[in-house]
């Protein structure tokens, strides 16, 4: 069935596609893949080449575009653009607690392993025969993009013309440890500039804190507001407007009442949309495995944590907010992950997952790469990023200080021109 929508100044289609869920086994379970396929209207006819986005995360849609504006607009000047659904989220095969209920804990931790960047770009390749006629196409990879774009130049290059990275070169050879120490500087230093940007947020922040150690608070989801969760709004504090948001947030928490101090139920009924543990459960089931390569993550970030006790919330003592960190308490606490609680621990404990990069191959790259590197990530270090450059041939960087995280939400037609400019040769304004 072919369907098509008309939004402002594109035209949309819907794919999809049929896919092994395990490629290394014949025959397979297959799932469903969606993808949408998105033109300028003014080159609706015209036989464009396809750009396919890999969106952040792992374990998020992609996004759902509205009008021809931002890093689409300047993407559709020049190519169809493919807005692949990662195997596991949007609408291909969706994994969430209801899904994977009718599996047993070790069933469901083998079905999560199939969920990597190794088979979303094996999913891609098979995407790419069927509407490219097996010629290459460009790439795109934002965040965790960024890292199926290396996996992707490392197993199948001679699928790929041109690729581009936003905000996601990580290291190559670094284990999760590594990356957690340096992510928890960048973290703390994120904090710092916060409660020396908000005069008032400290007092707020440990108000607030204060406030749901000594009482039981609740979520309109049923679930207890507690320190913990509280100090999860930290990841926000490494994008765009983030910090804004986050202080916006807390400073409406505590309202005076006739009864005394109370949690203002505005703020609990916003606090839910901050976090997406309940809503996209793959980011808290795989998070740590993107940086594992035959070895185990051993709940990461939650052992490196111990390095950094200052993050360790105690009552008059200032509270620092977390980052972009998996906890296992959190498989105790928000509702849609408690079911998984069992798998995540086989994940966490899993020492066999299979290489993603292939120095060798990144040696001797021969596709264009055009990458930028945001020298204030709270996310992706910047030093292991520097690293990857020099051990991937032919690939070019842009870096700078102008841009979080999600710089290209932001300005995404600017930064995509730039990158674009560098991997052509052409002159960068």
């Amino acid at each position: 069935m072919k369907v098509e929508q008309t939004l402002a100044g594109i035209k949309a289609r819907k794919h999809y596609f049929s896919v092994p869920l395990d490629y290394q086994q014949s025959p397979s379970q297959q799932i469903t893949l969606f993808a949408r396929e998105i033109v300028s209207i003014e080159n609706q006819h015209k036989a464009l080449p396809y750009l396919v986005f890999f969106q952040g995360g792992p374990g998020f849609g992609a996004a759902r575009p509205i009008a021809n504006s931002g890093w689409i607009k300047r993407a559709l000047q020049e190519y169809r653009v493919l807005l692949l659904d990662q195997r596991g989220t949007g609408l291909s095969t969706p994994i969430n607690s209801i899904a994977l209920s009718h599996l047993s804990a070790s069933q469901q931790a083998e079905y999560l392993c199939h969920f990597r960047a190794d088979n979303i770009i094996r999913d891609a390749e098979l995407i790419r025969t069927k509407l490219c006629n097996d010629e290459p196409w460009t790439i795109l990879g934002q965040s965790f993009g960024g890292f199926c774009v290396l996996h992707y130049l490392s197993a199948a290059p001679q699928g790929i013309k041109e690729a581009y990275i936003t905000g996601g070169l990580p290291s190559l050879t670094r284990n999760a440890d590594d990356v957690y120490q340096a992510t928890y500087l960048r973290v703390m230093a994120k904090n710092n500039d916060f409660f020396a940007r908000f005069t008032d947020a400290r007092k707020l922040a440990d108000d607030l804190a204060k406030y749901l150690y000594d009482n039981k608070v609740y979520l309109a989801t049923g679930e207890q507001l507690t320190v913990e969760m509280l100090q999860l709004l930290g990841i926000n504090l490494g994008m765009e407007q983030g910090p804004e948001a986050v202080y916006y947030l807390i400073e409406q928490a505590l309202i005076e009442t006739a009864q005394g101090v109370e949690v203002n139920p505005l703020f609990l009924h916003q606090f839910s949309q901050f976090l997406d543990y309940n809503t996209n459960p793959i980011f808290a089931l795989l998070h740590e495995s993107i940086y594992c390569q035959q070895n185990a993550s051993k709940w990461s970030a939650h052992r490196v944590r111990d390095q950094y006790p200052q993050f360790h919330y105690k009552v008059n003592k200032p509270l620092l907010f977390t980052g972009e960190m998996i906890y296992p308490w959190m498989f105790t606490q928000f509702e849609q992950l408690k079911p998984l609680a069992a798998a995540a621990d086989l994940l966490a404990a899993k020492k066999d997952w299979p290489q993603l990069y292939n120095l060798e191959q990144l040696a001797n790259n021969t596709v264009p790469v055009a990458a930028a590197i945001y020298s204030e990530d709270m996310f992706v270090e910047m030093q292991y990023s520097l690293e990857t450059t020099k051990q991937v041939a032919n690939l070019k960087y842009w870096l700078t200080s102008e841009y979080e995280h999600n710089g290209i939400r932001m300005d995404g037609e600017y930064i995509l021109d730039k990158l674009i400019q560098l991997n052509r040769g052409q002159c960068l304004r």
